[in-house]
């Protein structure tokens, strides 16, 4: 038996297990992933922060070194998107659904646990800070790493669009390579289906909230949950036995401007002056921590700010880790005939300057509500996180209109990552595959599904966070190994 079918069957054996697993018995796997995540970031907490930070530091450094006019392809390759079009591609694929879920809920979070040790201003400033960071640079440092060696070395190089084809490139015919490149290609896999999952059934708790408050509703029961997550896939299986073209694109950029049209909404309808001022001081505030953030591990603070810590901070940057291989190789395929220089400013601020105005904007209403005295968003952040940014819509005119768009916008931004996953799957499991059959994509989306139900049964995001951060731990090593691979590349193109 060859390498491709091992690695397909074995990807699709061990998610199987683990989807399945879940299904049966939540409990049980959500305990044994909150117990090797908790290890892992007790003793190696430290390592993960400076394995992240200095993906960001790899990054700047090579925008301004001599190795920045190094086209991604031919020397006479130029770009395919507009750079506009090109960074709202990215900030689709990088993002999604998160960002609804979480515009309200973090940054109030934050600020009620904050207030312990800080006065109430402060904790406000601190909160909407803490946020920025948790979703800025530092994550779009992790996914630029993946792409961008996955784009030298696919349209440099002429290799696979896959995480092992640095290292077999580099090394041709040694065995160790091979197996690595395996064992690299097996723990992509691994990742992207649980980070793809936690997605899944992060969007479908919102959407169903998002119903449940048009209707009426107290909350979402079991019932409503399992409604909608049956009709994601109902949508998104029929998608993946067609071809990947413009018509995920569309939905993709359709979710991206009903997401910015509702930052827009919020602005004129709210506290006008107050967001804007929001946006501007957190921006300021954010570019004097951004590095001390880094590599800010908390050592000196008492247990429970530790414990928030790891499951806040180490937790996103896992998070961002697990979802690095699939971002990476979508980003790799849209930015061929960009120069590494012209990649890496894009992918940093573009992404990173949108996330300050949007949870400026959004965190930034909720936080004055708090400062006002009125304590029913940060209620209902701590109490029901998906329904935080509905509450919060509520309170404003047209509050039907923005729900629904809330609504449609997270269901197109899980449809279109999901049907993405899928491909990208479909592409590692069969070894490079560009355009893997359509009874590879459909399985994969029903794993992805059952991922995604597993997830859902959990019950809570805090077990989400965890199950996520367990398929993402083994993947930060073979990031760094991505490294390593690409400066020796870049080093010998040098001399040549």
């Amino acid at each position: 038996m060859s390498v491709k079918p091992i690695l397909l069957i074995a990807s699709l054996a061990v998610i199987a297990a683990i989807g399945i697993w879940g299904v049966v018995d939540s409990p049980g796997l959500v305990a044994i992933a909150s117990w090797i995540v908790d290890q892992y970031f007790r003793s190696r907490g430290w390592f993960l922060m400076v394995s992240v930070t200095g993906m960001l530091v790899f990054c700047v450094a090579l925008a301004f070194s001599r190795f920045g006019a190094i086209r991604l392809g031919a020397d006479d390759d130029r770009p395919e998107f507009s750079t506009p079009s090109w960074i709202a591609m990215l900030f689709a694929a990088g993002m999604g659904v998160g960002l609804l879920f979480w515009a309200v809920a973090e940054p109030l979070t934050h600020f009620g646990f904050a207030q312990d040790y800080m006065s109430a201003p402060e904790a406000a400033q601190q909160a909407l800070v803490t946020t920025i960071f948790h979703w800025g640079i530092h994550a779009w440092a992790i996914y630029g790493t993946t792409a961008l060696v996955i784009a030298y070395f696919a349209f440099r190089r002429g290799t696979a669009m896959l995480v092992s084809a640095p290292i077999v490139y580099l090394f041709p015919g040694e065995r160790w390579a091979r197996a690595l490149g395996w064992l690299s290609d097996f723990m992509a896999i691994v990742a992207i289906a649980i980070g793809v999952g936690g997605s899944i059934a992060m969007g479908v708790f919102q959407v169903a909230d998002g119903i449940d408050v048009l209707v009426g509703g107290a909350g979402a029961g079991p019932m409503l949950v399992g409604a909608v997550f049956l009709a994601m896939v109902a949508f998104y299986l029929p998608a993946l036995m067609t071809d990947l073209g413009s018509g995920m694109a569309k939905l993709s950029n359709l979710a991206m401007l009903l997401a910015i049209a509702l930052v827009i909404f919020v602005v004129i309808f709210g506290p006008t002056e107050f967001l804007l001022n929001s946006v501007v001081g957190s921006f300021g505030q954010y570019l004097t921590s951004v590095v001390p953030r880094g590599l800010q591990t908390f050592t000196f603070f008492d247990s429970e700010v530790a414990e928030w810590f790891k499951s806040w901070t180490l937790t996103y940057m896992v998070w961002w880790i697990a979802w690095g291989p699939f971002v990476g190789v979508f980003v790799a395929r849209i930015s061929k005939g960009r120069t590494i220089r012209e990649f890496i400013f894009g992918v940093l601020i573009g992404p990173t300057l949108f996330s300050m105005v949007w949870f400026g904007v959004f965190g930034g209403i909720g936080l004055y509500e708090a400062l006002q005295g009125t304590g029913e968003l940060a209620a209902m952040a701590a109490a029901n996180a998906e329904r935080a940014t509905f509450a919060l819509l509520e309170r404003m005119p047209f509050a039907t209109l923005t729900t629904l768009a809330t609504i449609v916008a997270a269901f197109l931004f899980i449809v279109t990552s999901v049907v993405s996953a899928a491909f990208v799957l479909g592409t590692f499991s069969t070894g490079g595959d560009p355009d893997p059959k359509p009874g590879i994509r459909l399985i994969w989306g029903v794993l992805l599904g059952v991922l995604g139900y597993a997830m859902i049964l959990s019950g809570s995001m805090d077990a989400i966070k965890k199950l996520i951060a367990l398929g993402a731990l083994p993947f930060v090593f073979i990031t760094i190994l991505l490294m390593v691979c690409f400066v020796r590349a870049l080093r010998e193109e040098a001399v040549q």
